[in-house]
């Protein structure tokens, strides 16, 4: 499909720049099989699921992937910019590097050191230019490699905050626990699952109270989520592959689940994109533990996700391919652009829709 029919123009005072607070008053748009649009809240959630119904949570822990520091060439000091894409092996990333044009391979980069100086070591990370990509994609080998590289990329990075926000705003002490949801767990991803964000202890206890089960995956999400597609078709573009793990235990419970009338419902496109490459033909979930790289655009045939809660996400990004593949590429435009109009705050700290399936 031409990637130009997934455009939409968004007026920036609609990007949001910090979440909702209390993070289940975020605002909530329903979206009805029949392209019906209502106006709520994700506090309103409880009432919109069945007994019986899955709610299926992302337990990924987003890492501090965002990393300051500097490049010295002899008496030449330039400050770098890098945000951790994807880990190869123990002491080694994919990462995004600004500026990258005049890296080289085999130069040090001092991680956490951002003054002229490098005399002081306390607190800093070196890692070497191993490779240049493309876009500014380097790899980079880290003087640390396991459990201590881990600890020392905590101590050193920050929130990697999409770019919409960060360079927008500086990044606060309070984007250290409001970039990241009440389920994360298991650390890995260096974007957060953004619907997750919406949630509370108190709303989770309400949904159960509702009769609905809040079951787990993980996924690790990558940068190149949110990415827009450059390619002008659809077949062009080339997902990023992400880890996932779907237990067979929760499996089970989820095919159980829908064989006794209750809906799966995914919490962030993340979710479903995990439960749909766990799924097979037949719609029966299986136990997964790998990379997936599915890219779902209309057309998809959605085999184990009966409905979506999702934020509002970028023109032209593989995410606003998968909305519209869920519920129609003209009912999504409508619902977006109701949602502009009515002053929805968009993207990773902004609101929510909730994308109800034929069964909804």
């Amino acid at each position: 499909m031409r990637v130009d029919l997934f455009d939409f123009n968004l007026p920036p005072e609609r990007i949001a720049l910090k979440p909702a607070s209390p993070r289940d008053a975020a605002r909530m748009l329903v979206v009805a099989p029949d392209g019906g649009l209502d106006d709520a809240r994700v506090f309103d959630l409880p009432r919109l699921l069945k007994p019986g119904d899955a709610l299926v949570v992302n337990d990924t822990r987003v890492i501090a992937a965002r990393l300051d520091g500097i490049r010295v060439r002899g008496a030449a000091v330039a400050a770098i910019e890098a945000t951790l894409i994807k880990r190869l092996d123990a002491s080694r990333w994919r990462a995004l590097v600004k500026p990258a044009k005049k890296l080289k391979v085999g130069e040090r980069i001092r991680f956490g050191e951002r003054r002229e100086s490098t005399a002081c070591l306390l607190g800093t990370l070196d890692a070497e230019v191993e490779a240049k990509g493309e876009d500014g994609e380097v790899t980079l080998a880290f003087a640390f490699h396991g459990a201590a590289l881990d600890e020392a990329i905590d101590i050193v990075g920050a929130p990697p905050l999409p770019p919409y926000i960060a360079a927008r705003r500086r990044i606060a002490p309070s984007d250290c626990a409001d970039y990241q949801t009440i389920f994360a767990h298991e650390e890995g991803a260096v974007a957060a699952p953004t619907a997750g964000l919406h949630f509370t202890p108190e709303l989770i206890a309400r949904v159960e109270a509702a009769g609905a089960r809040v079951f787990r995956l993980t996924l690790h999400v990558g940068a190149g989520t949110f990415l827009p597609v450059k390619a002008g078709d659809t077949a062009g573009h080339a997902m990023h592959a992400e880890w996932g793990r779907l237990d067979a235990a929760t499996a089970a419970a989820l095919n159980a689940t829908r064989a006794h009338g209750g809906r799966v419902v995914a919490v962030g496109t993340t979710s479903a994109r995990l439960l749909e490459s766990a799924a097979g033909e037949d719609g029966m979930l299986r136990a997964f533990e790998g990379e997936t790289a599915i890219f779902i655009t209309p057309g998809y045939r959605f085999r184990a996700v009966d409905a979506l809660l999702t934020n509002f996400h970028l023109p032209r990004s593989t995410l606003f391919m998968l909305v519209s593949a869920f519920s129609g590429l003209e009912t999504m435009k409508r619902a977006y652009a109701h949602a502009i109009a009515a002053g929805y705050r968009f993207y990773s700290y902004g609101d929510a829709c909730l994308l109800l399936g034929p069964e909804g």
